[in-house]
């Protein structure tokens, strides 16, 4: 597989995060307002609702001189589907279907537009060009077959979408030789609202850019990371300005020629983790509970989800068939383990009576007094440390947090040999105490021992 074929499987989770909801019904009030992440609205429905936005913006620090950059534009098309009764040779429009497994009601789906441009960046001169990214109208038909007789069909009908893609390169001051990047998606589609308000916002999304995210290949050049830059390239990212979506350098770990620019918040080098063997399109979707969950549908939801999208059709059928060993691999799996150094003391043993769920079966683990080392520094209960987050999850939140003081208040660790600091930020603690009770959880390598002058 190929590094662009490789983070294209990211692109489309990102693409299909939160496309069709558990429990995957197009009847279900859910999948009603599913159409959430990155939508690019037509203006004339932003006019009317400024909590929506039209156009997406990403800046990125590139190296390298003479550069050819290709921008994969990717984003899902609304379609609007209606089903249709075969009767007496005609077809008359109706509200629900039974045909085999599925049951059929009119609903939207989308299907997925790709948008390649290359642009060659000669030397550090300055580029500003723009093309033009489109999507035609469509009308596509399928034909509903039971027992060999055609008893309907679907009929889709997809809007035309017009946008421009806006390509700006400018060389940044310094010794470095690197260029500021820069790239804006704007929906430019003709909208004429009905009605004012968000009651048109259906009608706006069959005319909206939906999910839509770029893929950057950088030939000949190497992209700077704008969640972990060198220090050198530090000011640089810190001046670009992102809007709509975030960019992350993708393909394998130490790969810096892509990045993926999405709405979703990522981390460097993400990847699809291997157990996950069904799509759940689901938003934050946890495969384990989503299989048992589908597992429970009873067969008149069955027949709904199958009916109401072909992807779901695959999901539904796939968690059917799901053998045991794939299940039990959706249970949890340790990606790495960080040590912790425990006290020598003999550890007390437990006492017989206790439930298995008493931490007092566990003695030989104390929070108090347990302790890990970051950075060739003893880090235990009363410690210092600088947060650094970021490291080992999604959290938008973390963006505050970067650089506070905090203190350790327990050293912990899971069932899986996973390593946690529970920590309260200094700001919040009142006299040296934390009246709330409450910490923030950190791994050891999101932490920077601080050095307390006692003097």
């Amino acid at each position: 597989m190929s590094v662009i074929e490789g983070a294209r499987e990211i692109a489309d989770a990102v693409l299909f995060e939160g496309y069709l909801l558990y429990p995957y019904r197009a009847n279900d009030a859910k999948n009603a307002v599913r159409w959430q992440f990155g939508v690019l609205a037509p203006p004339a429905f932003v006019d009317v609702d400024a909590s929506e936005h039209s156009w997406l913006q990403t800046e990125c620090v590139l190296e390298g001189h003479d550069v050819a950059v290709t921008i994969i534009v990717r984003f899902l098309q609304v379609q609007h589907r209606v089903v249709e009764r075969a009767t007496a040779g005609t077809l008359t429009e109706v509200e629900s279907l039974d045909v085999g497994a599925a049951t059929y009601l009119p609903c939207d789906e989308a299907v997925v537009v790709e948008r390649d441009v290359r642009v060659t960046l000669p030397a550090l001169d300055e580029v500003s060009t723009e093309f033009e990214i489109a999507a035609p109208r469509g009308v596509d038909t399928e034909a509903l077959v039971d027992d060999g007789v055609v008893v309907g069909r679907l009929l889709r009908t997809r809007e035309p979408l017009r946008g421009g893609l806006r390509i700006e390169a400018e060389p940044l001051p310094g010794p470095y030789g690197v260029r500021r990047l820069r790239l804006r998606l704007q929906n430019l589609t003709a909208f004429t609202p009905h009605d004012v308000g968000r009651a048109n916002r259906p009608e706006a999304l069959r005319r909206a850019f939906v999910a839509a995210h770029l893929l950057v290949e950088a030939d000949n050049g190497s992209f700077v990371s704008q969640l972990d830059p060198s220090e050198w390239a530090r000011d640089y990212v810190d001046e670009n300005e992102q809007v709509g979506c975030f960019p992350v350098l993708a393909g394998p770990p130490g790969a810096r020629d892509l990045v993926l620019a999405s709405p979703i918040i990522l981390y460097d080098h993400p990847q699809v983790a291997p157990e996950s063997e069904v799509a759940f399109f689901d938003a934050t979707e946890m495969d384990e509970m989503l299989t048992l969950r589908t597992m429970t549908l009873t067969d008149e939801e069955k027949r709904l989800a199958r009916g109401s999208d072909p992807r779901a059709a695959a999901l539904v059928d796939q968690v059917d068939h799901l053998p045991p060993e794939l299940l039990s691999r959706l249970h949890g799996t340790i990606r790495g383990m960080t040590g912790v150094a425990r006290t020598t003391e003999p550890a007390p043993q437990p006492t017989l009576d206790a439930p298995w769920w008493d931490p007092g079966q566990d003695m030989s683990v104390d929070p108090d007094r347990d302790f890990v080392v970051v950075d060739d520094v003893v880090v235990s209960r009363g410690s210092s440390v600088r947060l650094r987050p970021g490291g080992h999850g999604t959290d938008a939140q973390d963006m505050f947090l970067e650089g506070r003081l905090a203190t350790v208040e327990a050293v912990l660790f899971d069932v899986d040999g996973g390593t946690h600091l529970a920590v309260a930020l200094n700001d919040l603690l009142q006299g040296g105490y934390n009246p709330h009770g409450r910490f923030l959880y950190f791994a050891p390598d999101e932490v920077e021992p601080v050095q307390v002058d006692v003097s």
